[in-house]
Formats: structure tokens, sequence, C-alpha cells
């Protein structure tokens, strides 16, 4: 099937997960389009496994708002409207936001601002940051896609709810394969990426959530103006 490049690396042990991962990764990366419908045996011909895993792959990234079930062609990749793409900057906004709130109530991972836990973790995470910039400095969209998503799941484990990571985590891939449904038809993306997460990062070092808050609306901004100005071309 085009734009699916599977091999016989994928074990049988976890072959749910890194089928419905290697998926996921198509639709970042673009090669499979909204719309593009497949079924679970093209899927599960060109791994070259049995359907069982395929279905409940497919399943999971349906469940992940990734893919829609086609009662005639099994399943498509799901399109996204502008007002999806709002909906999602509000919902992430609001958990983000509950995260700042849990910091000025002085949550422990940042009572002590010589907590070498949280320390370590910030370091770690602004690295992560660094080469977030670093791909949107130079429009590498898949490179930021990839770094984006770990510098967010890596921050948010800092405030230890599983639950917090895990919903803020599908918001976000939620979001990127509704923008990377535009982002990828532009030749050139540099310089027009958010890259502002190192400042988040120092702002929460900082314990300052005044300025963590005003570098998540400059990002939200920033988002939505690109995305509502591709959409209207």
């Amino acid at each position: 099937m085009p734009g699916i490049s599977g091999n016989g690396a994928v074990t049988r042990s976890t072959l749910r997960q890194q089928i419905a991962d290697a998926l996921r990764d198509e639709v970042l990366a673009g090669r499979l389009q909204p719309g593009q419908a497949f079924t679970v045996k093209e899927i599960a011909e060109q791994y070259g496994v049995s359907a069982t895993p395929v279905r409940e792959a497919l399943v999971d990234l349906s469940a992940q708002g990734l893919l829609e079930a086609d009662q005639h062609r099994g399943f498509r990749v799901r399109e996204y409207s502008l007002g999806d793409f709002r909906g999602m900057i509000e919902a992430r906004t609001l958990v983000i936001d509950g995260m700042f709130r849990a910091l000025d109530a002085g949550h422990e991972a940042f009572r002590d601002p010589g907590n070498p836990r949280t320390s370590a973790t910030l370091a770690v995470v602004r690295r992560r940051g660094e080469e977030a910039q670093r791909a949107a400095g130079s429009g590498d969209l898949t490179v930021l896609i990839g770094y984006d998503l770990r510098f967010w799941r890596e921050l948010s484990a800092l405030f230890g709810n599983p639950y917090l990571g895990d919903f803020l985590h599908r918001l976000r891939v939620q979001s990127w394969v509704c923008a990377v449904q535009r982002l990828r038809r532009l030749p050139d993306l540099r310089g027009m990426l958010w890259a502002g997460h190192t400042a988040l990062v120092d702002a929460l070092a900082a314990r300052d959530t005044a300025a963590a808050r005003a570098v998540v609306a400059e990002y939200n901004s920033h988002s939505l103006t690109l995305i509502e100005r591709l959409a209207a071309a």
C-alpha cells in the first residue's frame, strides 16, 4: 500500500504497539494522507503479520482520534477541521494551566528549589527543547514533532500524575496531526515554527508561572495564527 514501509523487524511480543506507533508516525510524517483509507488485510500483508494485532492497533489509533472506522473500507485517516484545532488548543491550555496552578499551590516537585530530581528532569527537558528549537529553525518538521512530543511528555511527568501526562500527550499528538495536514503543503518551513521551548523551561525552573503562562499564550497564538492562515489559503 502506498505510504507504508513495513519490514520484518516487528517482533511478535510488541506487534500491537509497534504497528500502532509505526502508523502514527506515518500520519505525522504526512505519508498517510487525511481521508486515506485502508483495510486490516492491507496493513497485515504489508508487515507480514496476522490480522489480529493489526486490528487491535487500528482500534487503538481510532480511540486516540487519529483514525476513523469506515464501514465499507475498514479505516481511514481522520480529517481534522480548523474548529477541531481550536478545540485542541483550548483543551491542552486548560490542562497546562492546571499544571501551573499546581505549581502555584506548592506542588512537591517544585516546593524545594534545590530538589535534585526536579533539577535533573528540567535539565533533560531543556535539552529536548534545544533540539526542538534547532529543528524548528531549520524547518525540519519531522524532527521537531519527535522532540516536541518528548519535551511535553517529560515535562508533564514532573507532576507525578500519569493520567495527566497521557491526556496531554494524546492532545498534543492530535494537534500535531491536525497541523501536519496543513504544514506539509509548504515547501519551506524555516522560521515559521514556534521555538520557545527553552524559555518555558527557564520560567518553570525559576518558579515564574506568570512568565510560563505568557510563553504558552504566545505559543498558542502563534500556532492558531499560522494554521488559520494556511486554512484560509
